[in-house]
């Protein structure tokens, strides 16, 4: 049953990626976390104003993001469609695959959970400031947009290894115990180091986890301009208010952004000591290509299906005939450095430009698919060139009985009943009954009644991550949870929302009957270690002329700062952020 408000783009999505798709649930989020989103959005416009790429505060209205407001996933789409785009809220962290095709599709995904307080500088977990108020403005750019949607398309089909996927699970792990309330520091220590074991035994990083790198290092934490004064466009620093200023100063070695990213690592539980400045958003379309030209997507070839044999997961080769199969790639024959059989494991599909081919679903191939493919011995002249007139002379129609012996010593027996045909006339595929294929004295596969299906194509031009055609498989396995960091509030933090939606409410005029002096008593005595509530009501002071509660507040607030180091900076830029708006 859909739980989301659609549109015209989100009409286009495919069903496997609206099973990530959840609720944003607008009325859960607390006052407390609309502090949260106001305080990181009022100190990084005052900042990043100044040192982030002037699509950022261009976007930030063009998008309809509030500075004062959480954002409501149905009026940012009402404005997104503007420039092509949509939103929709996602579950936390989702596979990578999954993230990458959403933007292939123009879908910005945004986890709708919100950092807690005591994690307001950075949060490993995907959150609607991250996403939000970090991805969503930038595509304002129709160059970023662009390079955006192909990276998506590209990065989607990135073949993974198992071991990506188990990185995967580990960094949700840690961004749900991160951001749940009574997580205890040796669980996040845990979690941190086994994602630190992971990263340090990852072996041949796949094609995954290079295109990953890529997009950490421009949509996550990119720079733009020059190495000597560049300007933020990452997402992850724009969402930061701490590293969004470390990363600006000299202890950040910065580089010139090149492909040579593909093969620097980073770690998601550290700040980055080392970024890349691309010199303007076309290049980064530029190195995207560059690395595109080296995946199986576009090389094919013995490697590329060695790729999907060792991702263990679903997967397409593309034969020289347009010929497309789909499955789970189990083992491969190589003869020169060539394939010249395969094999597949379970459900197979068989498709022609991302459409599969009448009689060749899942159903028909149930328990799997191999075939030669390449030349034959001895005839330089490959099955798929061949005219009519040239299939005829080598016995290759219907009703013949023959035996086609391709080079690497794999041998086809059987009747020919007939052949399927591309809309150019090709020859795609050929049928035979009473069928027996052989590498050498090995038998690869013999029929009884069951026909048997020869791919034609003298080689793999294709493989990638995925079915040629969404349709053939049936995708949807996703369960969403009901609340990544869903946990008992007590009566405590109740009071303590009670007392910022009060506040909120005073400052926004919807009820100007409480009693500020009475709300910041309670704050002092009931909870000593909060210290927004009580920069907002220093901002409620200030805005209404009364000196006295203001140096009040701005005294107690000393002793929360001697008391809690760590929290200074924090509250010496909220009340700073204050000070200059009444000037200015």
């Amino acid at each position: 049953m859909q739980q989301y408000e659609s549109n015209i783009i989100l009409d286009k999505l495919p069903e496997h990626l609206k099973q990530f798709i959840k609720p944003q649930d607008y009325a859960d989020y607390s006052a407390i976390d609309q502090a949260v989103w106001r305080y990181v959005m009022r100190k990084n416009v005052d900042y990043l104003s100044k040192v982030a790429h002037t699509s950022y505060v261009e976007g930030l209205q063009k998008t309809g993001i509030s500075i004062d407001h959480i954002p409501n996933m149905y009026g940012m789409n009402r404005i997104l469609k503007e420039i092509g785009w949509a939103a929709v809220a996602v579950d936390g962290f989702i596979p990578p695959s999954a993230f990458m095709e959403f933007q292939a599709y123009n879908i910005l995904v945004i986890a709708s959970d919100i950092r807690q307080l005591e994690n307001i500088e950075y949060t490993p977990a995907p959150d609607i400031i991250h996403e939000g108020a970090g991805h969503a403005p930038i595509i304002a750019n129709p160059e970023y947009a662009e390079y955006l949607r192909r990276f998506g398309e590209i990065g989607s089909k990135a073949i993974s290894s198992a071991k990506d996927y188990e990185l995967y699970e580990a960094v949700r792990h840690l961004s749900i115990i991160k951001e749940a309330s009574g997580t205890t520091q040796e669980e996040i220590d845990k979690a941190e180091k086994h994602i630190e074991d992971l990263q340090n035994n990852m072996s041949i990083p796949s094609e995954m986890a290079l295109i990953r790198n890529l997009h950490w290092w421009t949509v996550e934490y990119g720079l733009i301009g020059s190495v000597e004064n560049p300007k933020i466009y990452g997402a992850g620093l724009l969402s930061s208010i701490g590293e969004s200023a470390w990363c600006m100063t000299d202890e950040v070695k910065k580089v010139p952004y090149s492909i040579e990213a593909v093969n620097t690592s980073f770690d998601i539980t550290k700040p980055q000591p080392q970024l890349f400045v691309t010199p303007d958003f076309a290049f980064l379309n530029q190195v995207l290509e560059d690395f595109a030209n080296t995946m199986a997507l576009r090389t094919g070839g013995l490697s590329g299906i060695q790729k999907l044999i060792h991702s263990k997961e679903l997967g397409t080769i593309e034969l020289s005939t347009g010929l497309q199969i789909s499955g789970n790639f189990e083992s491969v024959i190589a003869h020169n450095n060539a394939t010249v059989f395969f094999q597949t494991s379970g459900p197979t599909a068989l498709s022609f430009r991302e459409k599969e081919l009448v009689g060749h679903s899942t159903k028909n191939h149930s328990e799997g698919f191999g075939s030669p493919i390449g030349k034959l011995k001895g005839i330089n002249l490959s099955i798929e060139d061949m005219s009519p007139r040239d299939l005829k002379a080598y016995n290759i129609f219907e009703g013949q009985i023959i035996t086609l012996e391709f080079e690497g010593n794999i041998k086809i027996t059987g009747e020919i009943i007939t052949g399927t045909r591309n809309l150019k006339g090709e020859i795609i595929l050929v049928t035979f009954k009473d069928c027996t294929v052989t590498h050498g004295s090995k038998v690869l596969f013999e029929s009884d009644d069951q026909l048997y299906n020869m791919a034609i194509g003298e080689n793999i031009v294709a493989a990638f991550n995925g079915p040629a055609d969404l349709d053939s498989f049936d995708l949807v396995n996703h369960e969403i949870s009901t609340n990544t960091s869903s946990t008992e509030k007590s009566d405590e933090l109740q009071r303590l929302e009670t007392y910022y939606k009060q506040v909120r409410e005073f400052r926004e005029g919807t009820n100007t009957t409480i009693s500020r002096h009475k709300v910041f008593q309670e704050v002092c005595t009931q909870y000593p270690t909060d210290w927004l509530l009580s920069v907002e009501l220093y901002e409620l002071a200030k805005n209404n002329g009364d000196k006295d509660f203001a140096t009040e507040i701005s005294s107690y607030l000393e002793t929360v700062k001697q008391n809690n180091p760590k929290l200074g900076h924090l509250i010496d830029d909220g009340l700073s952020l204050v000070d200059q708006s009444l000037v200015s």
